[in-house]
């Protein structure tokens, strides 16, 4: 990990920042966190309950992006995020998205998920990783990012509005109603809530202002095995299993040809 990015990184117990001392991160209360062989950090602070994706929803995860099947979104993120400084991807799965957006900046990928930490540590050489709860303070110190990441993950408005910067920008991708529809609706899986877009407007009300916000949509040609990883990286994962998933998808059609529809909103943090 980068000293840049450490810079950026703080102690999830104390909030005081961290220190390099050999391989592992201290602050000056003598928090210490040990670097794992795979290049990322555990910075939960041991009251978290959050739990992450397994390692076979991160390795389809891995599978489908790198397939490119979602490389439109992530040249919208990466379109979407102007701003300089450091960008923190809270939620950040194997780091596609916030590989893409970097360019010259430092990255921090923030997940629950220790599987995905192990994947972003090595996605991009300016970005380091960190196993980190969303729902806790974020171990990031106030004010360090100049951009905030959030793509298809949890939202704690207060938290992403803490650590970036007066005038900061934070982006977020949401499925709007419809996503992935002729694949979700033929396999009888969640579907995206219709009120999704007034939920977001209100967890943000008061500690960002929106800036612009664009629909990204288009149509994928999956095989079955490609619309097996599209449904295995998601939440549907966890309401079904990959022996009932792949008798539903082996009676689909081949090619799968699911139509893929986001929202890509950039805000700016109130002042």
């Amino acid at each position: 990990m980068l000293d840049e990015v450490v810079e950026v990184l703080a102690c999830p117990h104390c909030g005081l920042d961290l220190e390099r001392s050999g391989n592992s991160l201290r602050c000056s209360s003598n928090h210490v966190f040990d670097f794992a062989r795979q290049g990322y950090v555990s910075l939960l602070s041991g009251r978290s309950k959050v739990v992450g994706d397994t390692a076979e929803m991160v390795a389809a995860r891995a599978e489908f992006l790198g397939a490119g099947h979602y490389d439109p979104i992530a040249e919208a993120v990466a379109s979407a995020v102007t701003g300089d400084g450091p960008v923190v991807d809270i939620g950040a799965g194997t780091g596609f998205y916030l590989a893409r957006a970097l360019g010259d900046r430092i990255g921090v990928a923030l997940d629950a998920s220790k599987y995905a930490c192990r994947r972003a540590a090595k996605a991009h050489l300016r970005m380091g990783a960190a196993v980190a709860d969303a729902w806790q303070p974020l171990p990031i110190r106030t004010g360090a990012a100049g951009v905030v990441l959030n793509v298809f993950a949890p939202r704690n408005a207060s938290e992403m509005r803490r650590i970036l910067r007066p005038g900061g920008e934070l982006v977020v991708v949401i499925p709007n109603p419809g996503h992935l529809t002729g694949l979700v609706d033929r396999l009888d899986l969640l579907n995206v809530d219709e009120s999704k877009p007034e939920r977001l407007a209100d967890q943000l009300r008061g500690h960002f202002t929106p800036l612009e916000r664009r629909t990204v949509e288009f149509r994928l040609e999956l095989t079955h095995a490609e619309a097996l990883a599209a449904v295995a990286m998601g939440p549907s994962a966890w309401h079904t299993t990959p022996e009932a998933l792949e008798a539903k998808i082996a009676a689909l059609p081949s090619p799968v040809t699911p139509t893929a529809a986001v929202a890509v909103a950039r805000y700016r943090r109130s002042p």
